[in-house]
């Protein structure tokens, strides 16, 4: 009578070997022991009960799936389906701890950065150890936490929960290399030559071309609500969907840099996607998202992180924050980075710069094919060794040489620097890699002659408190007047639902009283606060447009404001000139010749009735809109300042808008009264409405929503 195999000796031939084994024969193998360990971690999860024995075997059955998954991946004695099929059951192990955390959040701080493991925990480690039949190894230092690579040489490093969750939940984010290996050089002419100064002239001495060959489009692209992609942004998309990966997308503002990048992104498939910005623009981008890729999710990081969605397609990051989160952003498993106002990194040895090429490397390091966007609208010839780090992050050189691809496109060219035509060759080489540079008179066919683009703008949380608390009580007061008013209204009147004479009528009440009452916030009030809580924002725009395109002309309706203005552009060392009505006339034409004529004048801050009317301003061709206007013809008119005869470019309006305010809810009234023809702006000055007609129908707007929030009709 035949006897049954042993359970062990039968499980090595059912099912892919633990490795373990072979090292302690008498060992259960350790994917086995951290498998049944888990599994009961999970049952005291499902009862709601995880004791502190149980939280000791989570944290180190997370530990030693870490460590496991390293071990295998160096051990060259096992074949790759072995070791295909453990790492499946380790990623399985790993679910179940995701899985598990998500029932007890708790667990979480566990595997957090310097999360301390006892002895206890080590104790139990060595156990599970010696139950799979290896012998522990001794511990010199204190165990590693599993987010080690997640670690930053920031003190103020953080990983947000989850992050860690997802982390988690697909923990082993192995690196594509399934592109072709970079060609490597037929010839080797300039393997002694120092090249990057060279390449650098090559620009200063100019040339033709100052972008890459783009393909044609094959089809319309398309955002939600029937935005399409215009021509020259619908190339750069076409470029990445045939395989381009590198862009230095230096096309001037408002060419639509933000909405090509996005889907350039969807076209090469490169989600997760982290997008580095500017504060001022974090709002925009998200914005954007929404409107251009609405398949994907998209999170934006404030402070340390404890809103921001782990499992997001796009992840959009502020400079000023980014030290407390290049660790995790590192290890994160990106397939892209963009980087917007990328001449913000051409200081190598500024922090920001060594963190955001500290990000690339990581991510190219796991994928051939990750996509690498730096968007900036700063002239190519200027201060052209300022974008070695742009180079650097785009993985064009790496800091003192050309990497691989191009290298090998010099190397085509037949030439080294000693030779007539190098620089012309080489300029074209470096802008094959992927240099799109195009201005708004080049593609004037594709954007109307005057358009407004709208800039959403997060405030700071004491301002955006401020604005909340003013705005809820205005709402309250006029919930209160409408209550008393259908309070006093005859029995035989009956509404179903809100009442929209009642609510016309309180707002007709409150427009009229507002600037005689005694107390508390009206309208008015109200839209002065945020634009002095955004007025530093606008500058700051107005600065980055300035110095990528020069001129700007920056409008504001209060006094205050344009305070703002001035002292955060001279804190940025932005020259600018000021137009206000105290001002004598001879002092009004001193600064606009100043603005018209003076290179190191760059802005000029502009009140909107004193400057509306009646100026010159074409030298420029953008324009920034602080505050709202409270009718469509005041800010035509302040548009036409700089849209007049004798403009060569089309023109861009960018109106600051103050999220999670009253502010986007008015700019939609101020669209609406002018309507579809005048959103574009063609030409026409025609009033749609009075400033009475928009604060009454804010007031209204205001009111209606309050009563809906409530859930009471009337």
């Amino acid at each position: 009578m035949s006897q049954r195999a042993p359970r062990r000796g039968g499980a090595t031939r059912t099912a892919p070997r633990d490795h373990a084994r072979s090292a302690a024969p008498d060992g259960e193998g350790v994917i086995p022991v951290l498998a049944r360990t888990v599994r009961q971690v999970e049952a005291a999860a499902q009862r709601g009960k995880v004791r502190p024995s149980q939280r000791t075997a989570y944290q180190v059955v997370a530990l030693l799936v870490r460590e496991e998954r390293a071990r295998v991946k160096a051990d060259t004695t096992i074949s790759e389906s072995e070791r295909t099929a453990m790492l499946t059951r380790l990623e399985g192990i790993a679910t179940i701890l995701a899985k598990t955390a998500a029932r007890d959040t708790s667990l979480l701080e566990l595997l957090t950065d310097g999360a301390v493991v006892s002895s206890a925990a080590i104790d139990l480690k060595n156990d599970l150890l010696r139950a799979a039949g290896r012998e522990p190894e001794p511990e010199p230092t204190p165990v590693v936490s599993p987010t080690a690579p997640f670690a930053s040489a920031s003190p103020r490093g953080v990983v947000p929960k989850t992050v860690i969750a997802r982390q988690l939940a697909n923990p082993f984010l192995a690196p594509d290399f399934s592109a072709l290996p970079a060609p490597k050089p037929r010839t080797n002419r300039l393997g002694g030559w120092e090249l990057l100064s060279p390449l650098f002239r090559a620009f200063e001495y100019g040339g033709d071309a100052t972008c890459m060959p783009l393909p044609e489009p094959t089809r319309a692209v398309h955002g939600i609500k029937g935005l399409e992609l215009m021509h020259h942004q619908a190339q750069v998309v076409a470029a990445a969907a045939e395989g381009h990966r590198t862009f230095l997308l230096a096309d001037e503002p408002g060419l639509g840099k933000t909405a090509q990048a996005l889907l350039a992104a969807d076209a090469a498939q490169a989600f997760p996607l982290l997008v580095v910005v500017p504060n001022v623009v974090k709002a925009n981008w998200a914005r954007e998202a929404e409107l251009w890729t609405p398949r994907r999710t998209a999170t934006v990081i404030h402070g340390d992180g404890d809103t921001v969605d782990g499992f997001a397609d796009i992840v959009i990051v502020n400079y000023e924050i980014l030290d407390r989160h290049v660790g995790w952003l590192g290890a994160h498993g990106f397939r892209g980075m963009i980087v917007d106002e990328a001449h913000f990194i051409k200081n190598k040895s500024s922090q920001r710069s060594q963190h955001v090429l500290e990000i690339s490397e990581r991510i190219r390091s796991k994928h051939a094919r990750a996509l690498f966007m730096a968007l900036t609208g700063t002239p190519l010839i200027n201060d052209i060794e300022d974008f070695k780090a742009i180079w650097q992050f785009l993985g064009w050189i790496d800091g003192t040489k050309p990497r691989h691809a191009l290298m090998a496109a010099l190397e085509e060219t037949g030439l080294t620097p000693a030779d007539h035509g190098f620089y012309a060759a080489a300029r074209t080489s470096v802008i094959n890699q992927g240099i799109v540079r195009r201005r708004k008179v080049d593609v004037a066919s594709d954007i109307p002659a005057r358009r407004v683009a709208d800039l959403p703008v997060e405030l700071d949380d004491e301002a955006s408190r401020s604005i909340r608390a003013a705005e809820q009580e205005l709402a309250a007061r006029l919930v209160k007047r409408y209550d008393a008013a259908l309070a006093a209204r005859p029995v035989s009147v009956v509404v179903e639902g809100i009442d929209h004479d009642m609510v016309r009528k309180v707002a007709q009440w409150e427009r009229k009283n507002a600037t005689t009452a005694t107390t508390g916030d009206n309208v008015f009030t109200v839209m002065r606060k945020i634009g002095q809580a955004k007025a530093g924002l606008a500058a700051d725009y107005a600065a980055q447009l300035a110095r990528n395109v020069g001129k700007v002309v920056f409008f504001a309706k209060h006094i205050d404001v344009m305070d703002i203005a001035e002292q955060t552009l001279a804190k940025r060392d932005i020259g600018y000139a000021s137009i206000r009505g105290d001002q004598t006339p001879a002092v009004r034409k001193a600064n606009i010749e100043a603005f018209l004529t003076d290179p190191e004048v760059s802005v000029v801050v502009c009140s909107l009735t004193a400057a509306g009317v009646g100026l010159n301003l074409q030298v420029a061709s953008n324009v920034v809109l602080a505050e709202l206007s409270w009718t469509s013809a005041e800010q035509t008119q302040a548009i036409d300042r700089v849209h007049r005869i004798g403009q060569t470019e089309p023109v861009t309006a960018w109106r600051i808008i103050a999220a999670q305010t009253i502010d986007p809810r008015l700019a939609q009234l101020i669209d609406d009264k002018a309507g579809l023809a005048a959103r574009a702006l063609d030409g026409s000055d025609e009033e749609v409405g009075s400033s009475a007609d928009l604060q009454l129908e804010a007031l209204m707007a205001m009111l209606t929503d309050a009563l809906e929030a409530r859930g009471f009709a009337g």
